[in-house]
């Protein structure tokens, strides 16, 4: 027969849930000023290493070393990409890591993209915010940096490094890292095979 005591037990274990899931997506907040000054540094390669994951054949690109402030997070667990990718963080650095630019847009992440908008007029050049911040698909390393990449919380500031990368499959399938923090739209993401993280 069925007991309310099973409806109680898990009204309390969804309770705690969304608790700690609040408590880890809760933003951190800055005081105005950037936090960030330094512009991400890429490094081609003309040949880089080889990895493989399951079916996939990850290759190296560019070393690849960013420190900047996490604008927003999202994580997925479908997909084809969530089989590499399992959280995309949103990064600002310069004017894209300031409270006072960062407060006058909305910002959000879907579908593996990075949206950004304002009311009446920009807080900067539409040109800087976008060559300021980047949407980032994280490939981690190993678990443990898995953990760090799905723990960060929106307004810490993050120094990872590691590569950016082109990724295949048997079948034909493919995702390549963007190679300039210039472009927007469709293709203009990282693809970042993350290899060191540090929080802040």
């Amino acid at each position: 027969m069925f007991s309310w005591r099973w409806i109680l037990i898990a009204v309390v274990i969804f309770g705690g849930w969304h608790q700690w899931q609040q408590r880890t997506q809760k933003p951190v907040y800055r005081s105005n000023g950037v936090l960030v000054a330094r512009d991400p540094v890429q490094t081609n390669l003309d040949r880089g290493e080889v990895w493989q994951k399951d079916n996939y054949t990850i290759k190296a690109l560019a070393d690849f070393d960013i420190e900047a402030r996490v604008l927003s997070k999202e994580l997925y667990s479908m997909g084809r990409e969530a089989d590499l990718s399992p959280v995309d963080l949103a990064l600002g650095w310069g004017s894209m890591s300031d409270s006072e630019i960062i407060s006058k847009l909305s910002i959000s992440q879907a579908n593996r993209f990075y949206f950004y908008r304002w009311e009446n007029d920009p807080p900067r050049p539409p040109a800087e915010i976008a060559s300021h911040s980047a949407n980032m698909h994280m490939i981690p390393a190993d678990a443990k940096i898995a953990k760090i990449l799905k723990d960060v919380r929106p307004g810490q500031v993050v120094h990872l490094r590691g590569k950016l990368v082109a990724v295949n499959a048997p079948d034909g399938w493919h995702w390549q890292s963007s190679m300039t923090r210039e472009d927007t739209g469709a293709g203009a993401c990282e693809l970042f095979r993350v290899e060191s993280a540090e929080v802040r």
